[in-house]
């Protein structure tokens, strides 16, 4: 057990962490250097490959000076943090990557508190030195100040600090002058060597009776669920019984079909792990995250993983689109909730709750982009569904009512930083630092309620030019802030069934933003584009030009139509209004009025109490 380092690696989005796993496994001879590996090689799902970021904790082991390494890679993006909680109950340290650039941003911030809260040490590398921008020491002023800020304690403080260019595998301890780079020759062993020296062994006593907790969910066509964790004491044995502790205190007595540890990248068969390591294990059918595997005869379970709470929900229900059943396999409610159990499983900060409808469904989750993968992830499954809006989760407080704030960071060009502020004032939210970035660019940090961000980035995307970079974080609560505005422009709603034509379209253009184009079949009710004017527009988009054996230079004139707005599933939930609906289906993303006909949403309108 002495010679067992469970480590994680955190930071903050896109700042190196995956890569650097890269780096190890290949020095580390796991991956060969002649063989062929795709960059990122953790990132295995193909959303995390589609966004360059990682979604999924995921675990690997790697041999080292006669210690065997587990290095656990987490996600960076803060939608995915209940990933980052569960992955450090796995770990006795963490290595905290930070950009040699951007310097620490709000995920690093959270994953370090995260990681102080359980006391693991860390240890500090700072990544992509070969930068033009790089302020490597300016970089480690504000990690020591993120340290103080966070009420750190002296054995926190005192930290192993490394410069490295994880992309080409080059680390060398300390902080390197600006301007300087690791040396050609330069290899991870320094950085591999302060593992071992600094991260503790894993405490536990491998002779006592059996504790191992659950920490992860996976499946396997051949074993079923597996249960992925750590063993915190005693031994796991595949042939022996062992008590399977829940979450309402009962036991029940199981009995492993197959016991795996991690090897590199894969699982291989083993007949027992002891105090300290990684676990796979099979046989367990029902099983969830925060179990405890326990000794038969002498049952002790451990604290369950706690996560922080959801921030946003929406609602998932069956499809009642004209349109429906033509793409999907899975349509009833029945499918929705099996699949949507499933979820809750293995995503610890996932919430689902059931509505006064049966073919309703309220997910609650992280933010946006929590959501938006799990839709994508499902469409991509053969499930067709529709949802609305997110909306934020809020809570009394003394007897107020609260809702969640959340803190961002924004890189933009020097010329939009007025741009910021312009587009916060209405949102109800504060400029709160503006320092100086890149050469021609400015870091503005700011603080506003998380209803009034909803759609923020698309809408700073597009004011920018595409030349924001734009990070949040969950920064506590503040009392109720009143009405928000959402979006700019009135839906425009088709009147009729049928495909739309360039001509009808073409008239609609000056109207205001299309979000489809000619020969799209639409039915009553179908948001076809947003308005120039805050009003509802409804309009015909199947019209066809009249035949008449008159020609005229003008009426003959050839359609020119701009291409249509294209919704992704993240812009597209943004997008919507409350009483507006997204249709997701396998192959399309329609934005649809909740009530199709123009009358009941009149009357509809005529009800709310003004």
């Amino acid at each position: 057990m002495t010679n067992i380092r469970n480590v994680a690696l955190v930071a903050h989005v896109d700042h190196g962490k995956t890569t650097l796993v890269d780096a190890m496994l290949r020095v580390s001879g796991v991956l060969r250097a002649n063989t062929t590996a795709p960059d990122r090689v953790m990132d295995s799902n193909d959303l995390e490959r589609e966004k360059g970021i990682t979604i999924f904790a995921k675990a690997a082991q790697i041999p080292w000076k006669n210690h065997t390494i587990n290095l656990v890679d987490t996600p960076g993006h803060s939608d995915f943090g209940g990933e980052v909680e569960r992955a450090l109950a796995m770990v006795d340290g963490v290595v905290l990557i930070v950009d040699a650039a951007e310097g620490p941003l709000p995920q690093t911030r959270y994953v370090l508190q995260k990681a102080m809260q359980r006391g693991l040490p860390s240890i500090v590398v700072v990544n992509k030195v070969d930068r033009k921008d790089a302020r490597a020491s300016e970089v480690l002023d504000e990690i020591y100040q993120l340290y103080f800020d966070l009420e750190a304690q002296d054995h926190h403080i005192d930290f192993p600090v490394f410069s490295a260019i994880a992309r080409d595998g080059r680390v060398v301890k300390d902080i390197l002058p600006d301007g300087e780079v690791p040396p050609d020759d330069a290899d991870l062993s320094p950085l591999l060597d302060a593992i071992i020296d600094y991260i503790p062994a894993p405490s536990g006593d491998p002779t006592g009776p059996l504790q191992a907790l659950v920490t992860n969910l996976d499946a396997s066509d051949y074993l079923g669920r597996l249960a992925i964790g750590r063993v915190v004491q005693g031994t796991l044995r595949a042939d022996e019984a062992i008590a399977l502790c829940r979450d309402d205190g009962s036991t029940e007595r199981r009995k492993l079909t197959a016991l795996e540890c991690f090897l590199g990248l894969a699982r291989v068969r083993v007949d027992e792990i002891g105090a300290g390591d990684l676990f796979v294990a099979a046989g367990l059918p029902d099983v969830e995250i925060g179990d405890t595997l326990a000794d038969p005869d002498a049952p002790v379970a451990l604290g369950r993983l706690i996560v922080d709470e959801p921030v946003l929900r929406m609602t998932f229900g069956v499809s009642t689109s004209p349109l429906s059943g033509r793409e999907g396999k899975f349509l009833t409610s029945r499918h929705l909730k099996e699949r949507l159990d499933r979820e809750i499983l293995g995503n610890v900060s996932i919430r689902v709750t059931p509505t006064d409808s049966p073919e309703v469904i309220e997910v609650a989750g992280r933010g946006e982009l929590q959501l938006a993968v799990l839709i994508e992830t499902m469409r991509r499954e053969g499930y067709e569904f529709q949802v609305s809006r997110p909306e934020v989760i809020t809570r009394e407080i003394e007897g107020v009512l609260h809702e969640p704030l959340e803190r961002g960071v924004v890189d933009v060009p020097d010329d939009h930083v007025g741009t910021i502020s312009q587009n916060l004032a209405p949102r109800k939210g504060k400029v709160v630092d503006i320092r100086p970035g890149d050469v021609g660019r400015s870091i503005v940090t700011f603080e506003a309620p998380a209803r009034g961000l909803i759609g923020f980035r698309t809408l700073l995307l597009t004011a920018t030019r595409g030349t924001a970079l734009l990070h949040l974080h969950a920064a506590g609560y503040i009392p109720w802030v009143g009405d928000l505005p959402h979006r700019n422009g009135g839906a425009m709603v088709a009147d009729r069934h049928g495909k739309s034509t360039a001509y009808a379209l073409d008239s609609l253009q000056p109207r205001g933003v299309l979000l489809i184009g000619p020969g799209e079949e639409v039915y009553e009710g179908m948001v076809v584009g947003e308005h120039s004017r805050p009003d509802e527009l409804v309009v015909n988009v199947t019209r066809e030009k009249q035949k008449t054996n008159i020609r005229t230079h003008a009426s003959d004139e050839a359609i020119k139509l701009e291409p249509p707005h294209e919704l992704s599933v993240e812009t597209s939930i943004e997008f919507i209004a409350a009483d507006e609906l997204v249709e997701v289906t396998p192959k399309s993303l329609r934005v649809r009025k909740r009530h199709l006909d123009r009358r009941v949403r009149e009357r509809a309108v005529k009800a709310q109490p003004h």
